[in-house]
């Protein structure tokens, strides 16, 4: 799965636009890379997001396609 439909499945960024601007300025990083909006997310990736002055850390620990809100939890574990 493309990481910025990834990023929006899992709720931890609101909008797939918002999602592909972050990766366009080098916000995420997957496995320690900067990473593009098309990159392959897979299960045990770690990715970090960050928010201006904050960061998340997560590990991916499934990948679906669409999940119901309070299933999008248990997609990523926080590091």
């Amino acid at each position: 799965m493309r990481l910025d439909k990834y990023l929006k499945v899992s709720r931890l960024i609101k909008r797939r636009t918002v999602a592909n601007e972050a990766c366009d300025a080098g916000r995420v990083i997957i496995n320690d890379k900067p990473a593009k909006a098309s990159t392959a997310v897979k299960e045990g990736d770690i990715i970090e997001i960050l928010f201006g002055t904050k960061s998340l850390k997560v590990e991916v620990l499934s990948v679906a396609e669409t999940v119901k809100k309070e299933e999008a939890r248990e997609m990523y574990r926080e590091i």
